[in-house]
């Protein structure tokens, strides 16, 4: 699968990150981030296909780790 294009691999294994409960935690958002990353570049797929999957996290399931690595996506997005 390591050949398989980032933003394909980002949204296979954020289908595999929700089936287990319905939620993305911090940990799981941080592998969909490392797949992006990968390469040194967020290209405009991988972008497109994190933001829907974070448009999918309810506020009330955003705790304080979740909070960080959001933030911390946000600056990276920002920089680039």
């Amino acid at each position: 699968m390591n050949n398989m294009r980032g933003h394909l691999q980002i949204a296979f294994e954020s289908i595999q990150c929700f089936a287990d409960d319905g939620k993305l935690d911090a940990d799981e958002l941080g592998k969909l981030v490392a797949i992006a990353e990968r390469d040194g570049v967020f290209d405009q797929d991988e972008v497109r296909i994190l933001s829907s999957i974070i448009k999918r996290i309810k506020p009330e399931e955003v705790d304080e780790a979740m909070r960080l690595r959001l933030d911390a996506l946000s600056q990276k997005l920002r920089t680039r």
